[in-house]
């Protein structure tokens, strides 16, 4: 005596394969919107520089753009996290960000070698010429600190839009 059960799995079958192609295209499609939040980070920072109106813009604006010889852009994968670092290698950037004295400890006043050009002083090592500074704070411009909070506010909202287009994508109707 026997009794056969006709099972039909078809849909289980297609939802596995589904899971397979999604798995395969899961890291890249995050690697890619890192990518996304990494341009979209950079683009505020240029924006809140030019919002605050920041002193000597070119070097520090074009050191936030990808490509850029000052920038920093490296992305790995582990495999587990995918880790995106972006900002820029300018020694300066983090004094105007923070604030900062304008000459070291115990100092009264600091020779800086360059030149002005009209109202802008270009800082040039090799020069003859030069300002001298006295000893004060220069307040902060917490460009890159406000690029940071904005962000972060951002990426929940974007995260979960990006999630629920590959979730779509393969699974959706």
């Amino acid at each position: 005596m026997g009794r056969y059960f006709d099972i039909d799995v078809s849909e289980i079958r297609e939802f596995a394969n589904r899971l397979r192609m999604a798995e395969e295209d899961f890291n890249k499609q995050m690697e890619t919107f890192a990518e996304a939040i990494g341009d979209e980070f950079l683009r505020i920072v240029e924006d809140e520089i030019i919002r605050r109106s920041v002193v000597d813009t070119r070097l520090l604006l074009h050191s936030f753009t990808k490509g850029d010889s000052h920038n920093i852009w490296t992305l790995t994968d582990d495999g587990g996290n995918i880790t995106l670092e972006v900002g820029t290698n300018l020694e300066y950037a983090a004094y105007v960000n923070d604030g900062h004295w304008t000459c070291k400890k115990g100092q009264s006043k600091r020779f800086v070698p360059g030149y002005w050009n009209g109202e802008h002083f270009i800082y040039d090592p090799s020069a003859n010429t030069g300002m001298v500074l006295k000893q004060q704070w220069i307040n902060a411009q917490p460009y890159y600190t406000a690029a940071e909070k904005i962000i972060e506010k951002m990426f929940p909202e974007l995260l979960g839009a990006k999630l629920q287009e590959w979730i779509d994508k393969y699974f959706g109707n």
